[in-house]
């Protein structure tokens, strides 16, 4: 099979580009299932009710979130109601909704497929272990289904390295998210079976800085001062990576970054496996 993750989604933006190219995407890719971290959908931070439902309408099969997940309370009672929107794990567990779901899918026979959302502690909030929490679920999902798909929503390049190493051959792909720039280390683990990317990259405007209008980022950096930050417009790109996966044994075999521009016949298929 084979599964199409798409970096951060930024805002309105983001939300368009989905909505123009997706289906392109998912046809060249031939994909079977598609996953987003859709943590900055609501107005570049944050997720809502409609930003979700405007990514599941959009094609997004699962939505994975990080540590902004809860900055729109509209959200919490939802989290507990939609199973295709995931939390990281390793929040505390009385917080709304879950951190790992099983998903079938319907046109390969109800093949099933885990999505593990993991969120890393080094620079952002304090978080329980991300390694241990994986471990817990691995305990209660190996037996359901050898294909499990793990975002690593982190901040440092070390830690999601890291999660990478510890979880190879354990799990068919580890996806780092959260920084919104997409790295070149795409590969398939050696001595093991795993599909790796230190970030996706992100559904946003290039001519930004991480998606956020490059104006305020610069004063902030050269006054020292808060900024309204506000989601940029122009030059919109869809980042992410396609992974192909054995249905039996849940091995990676390849995988290859994404990049599509939004408003031109442009698009970059970069492979590595």
């Amino acid at each position: 099979m084979k599964v199409l993750f798409l970096g951060d989604v930024i805002g309105k933006p983001g939300r368009n580009a989905l909505r123009k190219k997706l289906d392109h995407i998912v046809r060249q890719n031939e994909a079977d299932m598609v996953i987003a971290n859709g943590e900055n959908s609501a107005g570049g931070i944050g997720i809502s009710i409609k930003t979700c439902k405007s990514l599941l309408e959009a094609g997004i099969d699962v939505v994975t979130t990080g540590n902004h997940v809860f900055k729109k309370r509209e959200i919490y009672d939802f989290m507990d109601e939609e199973p295709r929107l995931l939390k990281p794990a390793n929040y505390p567990p009385d917080t709304p909704g879950r951190g790992y779901n099983i998903y079938e899918i319907e046109k390969l026979g109800g093949l099933k497929v885990a999505v593990i959302n993991l969120c890393g502690r080094v620079f952002i909030d304090n978080f329980d272990c991300p390694f241990r929490t994986a471990n817990r679920i691995l305990e209660h999902i190996e037996k359901e289904t050898p294909i499990i798909i793990v975002d690593m929503h982190a901040e440092v390049t070390s830690e999601k390295v890291a999660m990478g190493w510890f979880l190879n051959g354990r799990v068919s792909a580890v996806i780092g998210t959260h920084t919104h720039i997409q790295t070149a280390d795409e590969r398939i683990l050696p001595g093991g079976t795993t599909a790796y990317i230190t970030d996706a990259g992100m559904v946003g405007p290039r001519d930004s800085v991480i998606g956020v209008k490059k104006e305020n980022i610069i004063e902030k950096f050269i006054t020292g001062m808060p900024q309204k930050f506000t989601v940029a417009k122009n030059d919109v790109w869809i980042n992410g990576v396609a992974i192909d996966i054995d249905e039996r044994s849940g091995k990676a075999r390849e995988i290859k970054r994404i990049n599509c521009e939004v408003d031109e016949e442009h698009d970059i298929w970069s492979s590595r496996g």
